[in-house]
């Protein structure tokens, strides 16, 4: 099958990788510029280019898809079918109605649930216990397209992002290939059963001290790699990657600071205790609570969640 590609990040990698290994035609690999990362502003290209380029496919990264002279480029590729991963761009009518075969879009949730950009991130914070691939037919709306196949697992008890997309980026590629190759009936989604999983703001990962331990440690674990849960210790920005509900039972306000030897307990909403494992204080890396407790002298009682003016 003639396909054309249009990914991005990292998750659609083994898709890319599984549709060459099958045999399928990829005439172009369309991917975001070259933008740039970190704090030095170097350069980087996507995942996916680097993928692309490693395969010897042809790379193309228009700033914006929908520009005539990229849908007639497009037109002029004659594709079979197209299969997007995570590209980063709204994919215009024009453009869905060039391949005989349609779009296909490999989607990181159980459709018609946590449509939207950030489904791995928001399953594990709103701590849902399953989740899955969902190949499906794209259409105007966003992630409303018909269902073709699905792939359900379990999400495991301290399953972080990164682990999880892990496995599901491998699960989405063997559930694309079997679409191509099976053609499955589409079905329709049910907009009745639909929950959104918007793209991520710095402000989702603030904790509010008065939740419970546990809506805490999921959002730990969900927002990763960004924007992290955090909160704020002695003025300064305070980040929790690692934690886990203790069933401890210390009393205190919630953010109350607890140390207990080697361990770092902080009070909770609803009577409940989160023990950091592994945290970061603005301007220092990543360090496990013993290293934090063993450079910092907490005073009794001391808080986190003040920002200082």
């Amino acid at each position: 099958m003639v396909l054309i590609f249009l990914g991005t990040p990292a998750f659609a990698v083994p898709t890319l990788e599984r549709v060459v290994d099958e045999g399928h035609r990829v005439v172009a690999v369309f991917t975001q510029p070259d933008r740039p990362k970190g704090r030095g502003g170097q350069v980087s290209q996507s995942p996916v280019k680097e993928a692309a380029l490693r395969l010897g496919l042809p790379v193309h990264q228009p700033e914006r898809i929908r520009r005539p002279e990229v849908l007639e480029q497009l037109k002029q590729m004659k594709p079979d079918a197209m299969v997007v991963v995570g590209y980063g761009q709204i994919i215009p009518q024009g453009i869905i109605d060039i391949p005989r075969h349609g779009i296909i879009n490999v989607h990181a949730s159980l459709l018609p649930k946590y449509r939207g950009a950030a489904p791995i991130q928001w399953a594990i914070a709103n701590g849902e216990t399953r989740t899955g691939v969902t190949t499906m037919r794209i259409d105007a709306g966003l992630d409303t397209g018909d269902m073709l196949l699905k792939w359900e697992t379990e999400i495991g008890p301290e399953e972080d992002a990164l682990d999880l997309g892990r496995r599901l980026s491998v699960a989405g590629a063997e559930l694309l290939v079997e679409t191509l190759q099976d053609n499955p009936a589409p079905v329709k989604q049910n907009p009745d059963e639909a929950t959104y999983a918007p793209i991520l703001k710095k402000e989702d990962g603030l904790i509010d001290w008065s939740w419970p331990a546990r809506k805490i440690s999921n959002r730990s674990r969900g927002f990763l790699p960004w924007p992290g849960a955090h909160s704020f210790f002695r003025g300064q920005l305070f980040h929790i990657w690692k934690s886990r509900v203790s069933s401890d039972r210390e009393s205190g306000e919630p953010g109350q600071m607890i140390p207990q030897k080697k361990r770092l307990l902080i009070a909770c909403g609803e009577a409940t205790t989160l023990e950091a494992i592994e945290v970061q204080v603005e301007g220092r890396k990543r360090m496990s609570a013993e290293a934090f407790l063993n450079g910092h002298q907490l005073r009794d009682g001391e808080m986190l969640g003040v920002k200082l003016a």
